[in-house]
């Protein structure tokens, strides 16, 4: 935090911070033009991007969901890729039992709804006014639980659940997966109905202020604590879209299937910002879109994904803690 002691550094601040945002802004545009020209050069290149953004999807939903929580207490969820593991089990067991792939999403988002409200509820709010390191540790023990449960209810092994989305399509000689169309689709659909709730319902402005401002949200009538329950209940309706998106590409399913994803999604949230929703969703369509080209053209490097993961988390904590939409709190004296 800057604390500013005159007019004169008030207005380096903002301009500081009008520069960094038009290099944000630049840096992204170029991107885009890259890939854009990459896809018209090469379908291959197309191919990759396709499929790249599709799983950044799912990065970028659970990045969201990663984002959410912190926004309202400044902690981060470490279960929250346990949680999605979890309600794609529930998917797949409703699967099992004779329901409709569709039917079986719609009452996982119920069910995942009901059970991050409960987590909250039940485990979280006891130790939410304590110290940080207290709901880290809780959250850790939440991540051991959910993974105990799902191995003691299903077993370890490798399953495999009917991929909603079959078949491709040709668009200008480049053959694009219906599953990755369908990925894209469903999860920035989902996003953007979770934005139109926080930005044009009023139980959306409660949410919001509970979490940016919980002592002046009270004094305006806002059950701050109920809205935090529905926050987290939100969280893990993002996450059990981003299990459910992700587990076709991978092909099957185990309870580590999201552990991975869950690094990805933290990298997505901090090159975003921790403090924005938006850039943890372009943040996982970035990472995602990288590191399927990397893969494609550099297949040698495919063990390192992971420690590229981390290495960006380090970067931009080294070089921009705030990431590249977040903004560093300013104050007067």
């Amino acid at each position: 935090m800057e604390t500013l002691t005159s007019p004169l550094a008030g207005l380096r601040a903002r301009g500081i911070a009008l520069g960094g945002a038009i290099t944000v802004y630049l840096l992204l545009g170029g991107g885009a033009v890259f890939l854009l020209v990459g896809c018209l050069q090469s379908t291959r290149f197309a191919q990759l991007t396709v499929s790249g953004l599709a799983v950044g999807a799912a990065y970028g939903s659970l990045a969201l969901a990663l984002v959410l929580i912190y926004r309202a207490t400044h902690v981060i969820n470490f279960a929250q890729g346990e949680l999605a593991m979890a309600t794609t089990y529930i998917a797949y067991q409703l699967i099992q039992w004779g329901l409709s792939y569709w039917e079986a999403f719609a009452a996982t988002l119920a069910i995942a709804f009901v059970l991050g409200t409960a987590l909250e509820l039940v485990v979280i709010r006891p130790v939410q006014h304590r110290s940080v390191i207290a709901a880290v540790i809780v959250s850790v023990g939440l991540f051991i639980l959910i993974d105990g449960v799902v191995n003691w209810i299903w077993g370890g092994g490798i399953r495999f659940m009917q991929s909603p989305f079959s078949g491709s399509y040709d668009l200008g000689g480049v053959n694009i997966q219906h599953l990755y169309a369908g990925m894209l689709g469903v999860v920035l659909g989902c996003v953007l109905l979770v934005w139109a709730l926080f930005r044009f319902t009023k139980l959306g402005l409660g949410m919001r202020a509970a979490a940016l401002r919980p002592a002046a949200a009270a004094l305006a009538g806002v059950r701050v604590d109920w809205m935090l329950a529905l926050g987290w209940g939100l969280a893990a309706v993002l996450g059990a879209v981003a299990g459910m998106m992700y587990e076709p590409s991978q092909l099957l399913l185990t309870p580590t299937f999201m552990q991975e994803a869950l690094v990805y999604a933290f990298a997505a949230a901090v090159l975003g910002g921790l403090e924005s929703p938006g850039g943890a969703v372009v943040g996982g369509l970035a990472i995602g879109v990288f590191l399927n080209l990397l893969a494609g053209y550099l297949p040698q490097v495919v063990s390192l994904e992971v420690p590229f993961a981390f290495a960006v988390l380090l970067a931009i904590l080294l070089v921009k803690p705030s990431g590249l939409f977040g903004r560093r709190e300013v104050s007067r004296v």
